[in-house]
């Protein structure tokens, strides 16, 4: 079984012009019908940062929950930890980039910062009864930094495991991802992680990321984010597009005879939807040509 973790509703929306509350509601409850069995829900952050999630806690209080999906939310401190505990939230997911300068730009405070933070937080959370993953952002790459050395990421890795972290997630922030630095990296973290679990986040900003997601499932990595639609980006990473679409890697991986558990029909519908609220044309391919099985009417 692979496991995907839909990350439309936060890491999508949250770069969009902002929509409403209702729409965000209709979205998770889609994607909730889908199969999938992990979403991202929202984020609690400062709504002067981030305001297309000032709504977070309304969006959960009316969201439907359904049996068997896990829902998670972001935060990246100790304060939005404490929000989302107090929203209902036992999966916390904190970020923090292994780039120094997409750091600043993103949390306002160094990397070393931010893993001071990450310390106390894990320990809030696990005292809540509630699990942290630590999402390393940049790991593939820094728009403004360039190259990210694999053995920068595997420190980050150790500490926060050392910390307690209970699992850890690559960000490709800004699709810098290839192959190569898939293989790069997973062979330097390896070295550390142990047998923490371990999910990969990719943009398909240089049409790569599927070609990294086949490359990760070669190496053993059966957990991954994707984005229905490919809505997402980064709001502090200049050039960062869509995420990899939900639609386009559950339709490779049904393909290849992998199961992931999700009704490919009914997320297309949940993609349909994501794309009436943003009020643009999203990049799935998926979408716009439909499953390779469909066939035109004699």
């Amino acid at each position: 079984m692979i496991s995907i973790r839909e990350v439309g509703p936060r890491d999508g929306l949250q770069n969009e012009d902002p929509v409403p509350t209702e729409a965000k509601v209709q979205l998770l409850d889609a994607l909730s019908g889908t199969g999938v069995r992990r979403i991202e829900a929202v984020s609690f952050v400062h709504p002067k940062a981030i305001p297309q999630m000032a709504d977070a806690d309304e969006v959960w209080r009316r969201a439907r929950r359904a049996e068997g999906v896990r829902y998670s939310a972001l935060v990246p401190n100790l304060r939005g930890a404490d929000r989302a505990l107090a929203a209902g939230f036992t999966e916390i997911e904190v970020v923090v980039s292994a780039s120094d300068t997409h750091n600043r730009r993103n949390l306002n405070r160094s990397t070393e910062d931010s893993l001071a933070d990450v310390t106390g937080l894990i320990a809030a959370v696990h005292a809540a009864g509630g699990t942290v993953e630590v999402i390393v952002a940049t790991s593939f790459g820094c728009p403004y930094e360039g190259d990210i050395a694999p053995a920068r990421v595997a420190g980050i890795v150790e500490r926060v495991l050392g910390d307690g972290a209970d699992r850890i997630a690559f960000g490709d922030t800004t699709g810098m991802g290839t192959p190569r630095r898939v293989r790069e990296l997973l062979a330097a973290v390896d070295t550390v992680r142990g047998d923490a679990p371990v999910l990969l986040h990719f943009h398909n900003t240089r049409g790569t990321g599927l070609a990294n997601i086949l490359t990760a499932l070669d190496l053993g990595v059966r957990e991954f984010d994707a984005s229905v639609g490919g809505l997402g980006g980064c709001p502090y990473a200049p050039g960062a597009s869509g995420n990899v679409a939900t639609e386009e890697v559950v339709h490779m991986l049904h393909d290849m005879g992998l199961d992931t558990g999700i009704d490919l029909e009914r997320l297309l519908l949940a993609a349909a939807l994501a794309e009436e609220i943003t009020g643009r044309e999203l990049p799935s391919g998926v979408l716009r040509a439909g499953p390779r099985y469909r066939t035109v009417a004699q």
